[in-house]
């Protein structure tokens, strides 16, 4: 497995061995070990796994939670999706700003999104399995989005806007200069 740190310091892409033959195909998704190479301290710790499956042009996000925050551990192991991760780290050089990584069932590459990151991911297979872990419970109570088409974040999904699709919730989401002064993101470089 190799870490590749991406643009927006945080984000990193996890690329693993995958070992395959006519058989099929063996790939190690997940090793505690690899919270160092991902900035995931000792006390943090994955506690939740959970598996969205999601049709073309489905659009998920962009979500967050507030609080104590959730980092997640994202990868798709059945279809392609474009996975996006958004800073909300107040005081961050690269605040408001998007990063993009495509997720398959063939590279098997994750993405780590740390705490303070909006993330979503626009499905671009007919059919697509996306998982992640989680480093908190799910509570609807702290969960939170942004608006997945906000212009001033402005990221550009690979399919024309009438293809995609989107959950009531998520198109009634805010732009994140409507919610900018309550996100609790601070950065530390």
């Amino acid at each position: 497995m190799q870490a590749r740190p991406l643009r927006i310091p945080g984000l990193v892409a996890l690329e693993p061995a995958v070992h395959g033959d006519e058989r099929g195909f063996f790939v190690e998704t997940y090793r505690h070990e690899w919270h160092e190479l991902l900035g995931i301290g000792p006390e943090e710790r994955f506690v939740q796994d959970n598996h969205s499956r999601s049709t073309r042009g489905v659009v998920r996000g962009l979500h967050f939670q507030i609080g104590s925050g959730v980092a997640k551990l994202v990868r798709c192991a059945r279809g392609k999706v474009l996975d996006v991760a958004v800073d909300l780290r107040a005081g961050s050089p690269t605040y408001a700003q998007w990063e993009a990584v495509e997720l398959d069932d063939e590279g098997m590459r994750a993405l780590f999104v740390p705490v303070g990151f909006a993330h979503g991911f626009c499905v671009l297979s007919d059919i697509a399995d996306v998982l992640y872990k989680q480093t908190a419970y799910y509570d609807p109570e702290v969960e939170r989005g942004i608006a997945w088409d906000d212009p001033d974040v402005g990221i550009e999904w690979p399919l024309p806007v009438a293809d995609l699709i989107v959950s009531d919730r998520d198109a009634a989401a805010p732009r994140l200069a409507e919610i900018a002064d309550e996100l609790p993101f601070r950065w530390h470089p």
